[in-house]
């Protein structure tokens, strides 16, 4: 139905049943959808982001299962389709769509990557579970790569900068303040672990362009991103993080655009309690303001999750098209979920939403659509549309011909190693070295100087006199030791002299080349 600027996601059953639709040029008011596991999430989920394909808007979307993959398969004639189908007034027609598939870890989609400077010490802090003291330190990294033109790539880049700063602490802690080498290697030791859960894949080159989310097909369908997330799932961190920057990065990225007749770009956000869940308060802060203000950049933000308590109230304020399918009320928990579920909607007098939450069936839903001046609609209870593409998962051999024909292929799919921050610091040890290497054998050079002017006064050119050889050797008298000292020290003293002006014509020869 998106010829008329609406996607039909179902159709209500109560005394006035009617056609329950999203009103596209109001989908970047964002949205939520909802319920307990086995209730049919997935399949909204699948539903809408056909809606907004049809309508030609670019989807993305966490597969956490892997059953969305199916949405680039056509579906099946079942009975159970075909009838909800006719329960709706529409015809059901299989049909299959556009998919673009991604994997952070390049294994079941074209790889995912940024750059360290990309991530930020924010939401690199928050990945390494950093405390306040050591996301200090973090960000003196950050700012000296950046006032030195260093530039942070992948995790071997940030440790180069760090070992800079253990080597340097006392310099650069007079002007950036106190640079402990506790929480150096703290924050060493979260990066190890990063590399082994294989956060070193996404930290690197080439780098996302995300206007690669925002494609259409030939026929003006919009590109369903599907990121592989069911072994992301195992590290809910780095996949939070991940989705933050994707989001933030689409914020600072698109121009403004007000309201639009459709989206840009649609972003659905699986396991979303995963986003908040122990994040400090400036980060809270900052996804309320993404979320505030990313609607004015034509991007809508779906959160889906089990329980409507797991989005906090200031982002959950934002959420204005809701999908709420059954939540079980067993705890006292639970019961709290489904009255704070029910406090959401804007209530419906012909029904009890509370009891209604509790009761709602497979592929049923509360749902509640923002109308044309961007007030919510009356809560109804509605089933869910059948989706046209398949439910359930794609095989491996379906999805790996997809991605070999993929329009983006070859893009991201080999690492590129740009000279960084790593190898900068890397040529600038290895010239420390050599300067010192050079004034170490121009000194050496010294020594027969040294020995040769200790002789003509009766002294060796070395600290220590020589070892007497045999009992017989008679002990120098006080005035022979007195004449030998003092050309030891005329010695040294012409030695460094002569030193240092070499020294000098050492480093003078590299200047100029």
């Amino acid at each position: 139905m998106a010829g008329d600027g609406t996607i039909l996601v179902g159709k209500s059953t109560g005394k006035n049943p009617k056609p329950e639709v999203l009103a596209l040029k109001l989908a970047n008011r964002h949205g939520l959808v909802a319920g307990a596991t086995g209730t049919g999430k997935t399949v909204t989920l699948q539903v809408m982001a056909e809606g907004f394909s049809n309508a030609g808007v670019p989807v993305f979307a966490a597969d956490i299962k892997g059953d969305l993959s199916g949405i680039a398969a056509a579906g099946e004639s079942k009975p159970a389709f075909v009838k909800r189908a006719q329960e709706l007034g529409i015809t059901y027609e299989p049909d299959r769509f556009p998919v673009t598939f991604w994997d952070i870890f390049g294994e079941q989609g074209h790889p995912i990557r940024c750059t360290v400077t990309e991530m930020g010490p924010l939401l690199l802090g928050r990945l390494l579970e950093l405390n306040d003291t050591q996301e200090g330190v973090l960000n003196i990294a950050f700012r000296v790569a950046d006032e030195n033109q260093w530039p942070l790539i992948d995790l071997k880049d940030l440790r180069a900068v760090l070992t800079f700063l253990s080597e340097n602490a006392k310099e650069l802690g007079a002007k950036y303040g106190n640079v402990a080498a506790a929480s150096i290697g703290a924050i060493q030791r979260g990066l190890l672990v990063l590399e082994t859960q294989g956060a070193d894949k996404f930290l690197g080159e080439p780098a996302l362009d995300l206007h690669d989310f925002l494609r259409t097909d030939r026929d003006g369908r919009g590109m369903v991103n599907i990121l592989a997330a069911d072994k992301l799932m195992q590290k809910p961190r780095l996949y939070a993080s991940f989705l933050l920057w994707m989001l933030s990065e689409l914020f600072e990225q698109l121009p403004e655009v007000g309201d639009l007749d459709k989206p840009k770009l649609v972003f659905f956000f699986d396991e979303a309690h995963l986003l908040f869940d122990g994040a400090p308060k400036a980060l809270l802060d900052a996804i309320e303001q993404v979320v505030r203000l990313i609607r004015s950049k034509g991007v809508g933000v779906y959160c889906v999750t089990q329980n409507p308590l797991d989005v906090p109230e200031t982002v959950l304020g934002q959420l204005g098209n809701r999908v709420q399918h059954a939540l079980r009320a067993f705890t006292p928990r639970d019961q709290k979920a489904v009255r704070a579920a029910a406090e959401t909607f804007r209530q419906n007098p012909d029904f009890d939403v509370s009891k209604a939450i509790t009761e709602l069936a497979v592929g049923e839903a509360l749902v509640s659509f923002l109308e044309e001046k961007g007030t919510p609609s009356l809560v109804e209870r509605a089933l869910i549309a059948p989706p046209q593409g398949r439910v359930g998962p794609l095989t491996p051999a379906e999805r790996a011909e997809l991605i070999a024909k993929s329009s983006i292929k070859g893009k991201y799919d080999e690492p590129v190693d740009a000279e960084s921050a790593y190898e900068i610091l890397a040529k600038r040890k290895n010239l420390d070295a050599d300067t010192a290497e050079a004034a170490n054998q121009s000194e050496g050079g010294l020594g027969g100087l040294l020995n040769s002017i200790g002789s003509m006064f009766g002294g060796g050119g070395s600290a220590q006199p020589p070892a007497a050889k045999g009992r017989g050797r008679a002990k120098p008298s006080l005035t022979e030791q007195v004449i030998s000292n003092a050309a030891r020290s005329m010695a040294r003293s012409v030695g460094t002299q002569i030193g240092h002006a070499i020294l000098r014509n050492v480093l003078g020869g590299l200047t100029k080349r």
